[in-house]
């Protein structure tokens, strides 16, 4: 019996240990260094193509480097680069039976060469039904496989000129979308009614843009060839409408909180030395303008190689379940989410599915490509993203967030992953997307 009891204390002590372990490595003095630098004034907003997301990128790597992680195979540092490419209108002139369009009555679309030319021989018009939801009507407009003159009722101002905010900064493509030789070309016009005959002339300037992901790599013993994926989006939108003097878009829930998440467990899954999986911990690029880093990222894998994806994206605020809870995107798509509860036994956090079904999170966010191949890759939150103010604005700043409901999710992270990175558990594989 004594000896019994001795093992037993020599359990719980070991169990202490453990938890005192965690709280010496994901400090909130550790938190606060990652996010409030991610999401200073100083970044700029990291938007994409800007020196604000190089600085970022800067800082990142050398965390990576302190925490003592590996470059990807194939790389030198800890960029992944890659290249897109970037279509700035310089000029555009449209004419509606004889008459020219006033700049803030346009909006173009899907101009992807450097000189375009519309006229009745190549392009139809249409125009919106006043009475029917403005949005539907735009989705299936821009995606038209043919030029169009869209009309669009004046009662439509106010959405018009929200989405025209969007469009007129510079689109970003693929090589293949530059070397096409004709654009499918949507020109959305305000308060017109009909059009007899019309024209329109576009010049664009196609720059070549590199972008980088950051990723670090901690490899496995004896499971080294599957992989496990920790990833969180650094970018955010750079600088908006001034508010209140303010016109930098921190990010600091989006996503600063999930790339700070990102880091921490890296450090403490470093510290623990016992990954059978080899880990990958990444922070991707463009994902605020088309998730072109997580693309490029997953292409460079065999997905029959990744055992999971904890994709983090704003955890900066108590969920609608209350503290010490978090959701699942995609929860009903593989056992992931039950595997990580099991892990939670005996703990007071608790992961839940998806709440907001409507959102279509799951394929909102740097998780989806992997996704769609079949790898259990979900995105973890805890942002009520229906009700959410400060999403995408230039109130979303350090000030706004609950740093200890960041912390106690990276640890509920860290604990519930467990059994995946030391190869116990793998999840069951989501159902492929057709294409």
């Amino acid at each position: 019996m004594k000896r019994i009891a001795l093992f037993a204390l020599l359990g719980m002590a070991g169990l202490q240990l453990k938890a005192q372990n965690i709280d010496k490595i994901i400090t909130r003095e550790y938190t606060d260094h990652l996010i409030k630098t991610l999401s200073a004034d100083d970044m700029q907003g990291r938007a994409t193509f800007t020196p604000g997301i190089d600085k970022a990128a800067t800082f990142i790597e050398s965390e990576f480097k302190k925490i003592g992680l590996q470059p990807l195979a194939g790389e030198k540092t800890f960029r992944q680069t890659f290249n897109k490419y970037q279509v700035a209108n310089v000029t555009t002139h449209v004419k509606i039976d004889g008459q020219e369009v006033a700049p803030e009555n346009l909006m173009i679309t899907g101009a992807t060469t450097e000189s375009i030319t519309l006229d009745k021989s190549n392009t139809t018009v249409v125009k919106l039904d006043p009475e029917k939801p403005f949005v539907a009507q735009f989705r299936t407009m821009l995606n038209a496989d043919k030029n169009q003159v869209v009309l669009v009722d004046s009662k439509f101002a106010d959405l018009f000129n929200r989405y025209k905010d969007h469009f007129s900064k510079p689109t970003t493509v693929d090589e293949e979308d530059i070397k096409k030789t004709t654009s499918v070309v949507q020109v959305f016009v305000l308060g017109k009614d009909a059009a007899t005959d019309f024209s329109a002339t576009l010049k664009n300037k196609i720059t070549k843009m590199p972008l980088f992901n950051v990723a670090g790599v901690i490899p496995g013993k004896s499971k080294a060839k599957e992989i496990v994926v920790f990833s969180g989006h650094y970018d955010h939108l750079g600088f908006l409408k001034s508010v209140d003097g303010d016109s930098i878009a921190n990010g600091a829930d989006d996503d600063a909180s999930g790339t700070t998440a990102m880091i921490a467990l890296a450090k403490y899954y470093k510290a623990q030395k016992n990954n059978e999986r080899t880990l990958i911990f990444v922070a991707f690029t463009a994902e605020e303008i088309g998730g072109f880093g997580a693309r490029y990222f997953s292409e460079k894998l065999n997905p029959d190689d990744v055992v999971a994806m904890f994709n983090i994206e704003m955890i900066g605020k108590d969920s609608k379940f209350g503290k010490n809870t978090a959701f699942i995107t995609g929860y009903e798509r593989s056992d992931f989410g039950k595997i990580l509860q099991k892990n939670l036994a005996g703990t007071e956090f608790t992961f839940y599915p998806d709440p907001y079904p409507d959102q279509n999170l799951f394929y909102r966010s740097d998780n989806a490509t992997l996704a769609a191949l079949g790898v259990p890759a979900h995105t973890i939150s805890t942002d009520k993203i229906d009700i959410d103010k400060l999403y995408h604005s230039v109130k979303d700043e350090y000030s706004s967030l609950d740093v200890e409901n960041i912390l106690s999710t990276i640890k509920a992270i860290a604990k519930s992953a467990t059994s995946i990175v030391n190869g116990t558990d793998t999840p069951t594989r989501i159902p492929k997307l057709k294409k």
